[in-house]
C-alpha cells in the first residue's frame, strides 16, 4: 500500500497495518535489547494489564525509536503530532490483554512487533467500523490506531515470547494536547541509540 492510500484507510477506520515499519538492523536491535533486559530483571515484573510480564514505561531506546517514527506518523495521520510516550512488554505463554480502550494520552498509537518466538501468527484483534479484525503482525509490523476510540485486544499467546512497543502521541491541535510527554517534562533521549 502507498502511503496515500494507508492514510485514507487510517482516516476511514481509524486504524491501518503498517507493513515494515522497523526493519534491521534497527528491529534485529531492538529484539535483542528487549531479550536482554527482560533476562537480566532490568524490566518491571507486570502491570494491572498483563500481570507477571515484563514491561518498561518510557525507556530510554524505546523513547527514541518513539520519536524516531513520529514524522512517519504524522504523514499517515495527517496530524501533527507530539510524542507521550512509549510502553514496552515482552509477552510470554498464555499472556492475554483485555479488550479496552486506552487514557488520553494514547490519542494516536503505534503497536509494532519487535521479534517472536517461535514466529507464530498472535493476532491484534481491534474493533473497527464493520466489528472485530484479527490484525496479524510480523516482526517489524506495526498496528497504527485511535487508541482512546477504538477497542483492542489480545487473546491467550500461545507462542514463548513476544517482543512489542506502544507508541503513543496527541494531536498538538487536540482535546488531548496537554498530555504531551505524558505531563512530563520531555522524553527520556540521555542515551544516544546505537543505531
Amino acid at each position: 500500500m502507498t502511503d496515500d492510500s494507508l492514510r485514507q484507510t487510517f482516516a476511514r477506520r481509524q486504524y491501518v497495518v503498517v507493513r515494515a515499519a522497523l526493519v534491521d538492523p534497527l528491529l534485529g536491535f531492538l529484539w535483542r535489547y528487549v531479550l536482554a533486559r527482560a533476562d537480566s530483571g532490568a524490566m518491571s515484573a507486570g502491570d494491572h494489564d498483563v500481570p507477571g510480564t515484563a514491561c518498561a514505561y518510557a525507556d530510554t531506546v524505546m523513547e527514541h525509536v518513539l520519536e524516531r517514527l513520529r514524522p512517519r506518523v504524522e504523514e499517515l495521520t495527517g496530524l501533527r503530532l507530539c510524542p507521550t510516550y512509549s510502553y514496552l512488554r515482552l509477552y510470554r505463554t498464555g499472556d492475554a490483554l483485555a479488550p479496552h480502550q486506552d487514557r488520553e494520552a494514547c490519542e494516536i498509537s503505534l503497536s509494532a512487533n519487535l521479534g517472536q518466538d517461535p514466529p507464530l501468527p498472535w493476532p491484534l484483534w481491534i474493533r473497527g467500523p464493520g466489528g472485530p479484525d484479527a490484525v496479524q503482525l510480523n516482526p517489524g509490523d506495526a498496528l497504527l490506531y485511535r487508541g482512546i476510540e477504538r477497542e483492542h485486544w489480545r487473546e491467550p499467546y500461545g507462542g514463548v515470547r513476544l517482543a512489542q512497543v506502544f507508541l503513543h502521541y496527541v494531536d498538538q491541535a487536540g482535546p488531548h494536547a496537554g498530555w504531551r510527554f505524558d505531563k512530563r517534562e520531555g522524553l527520556d533521549l540521555t542515551i544516544p541509540l546505537p543505531i
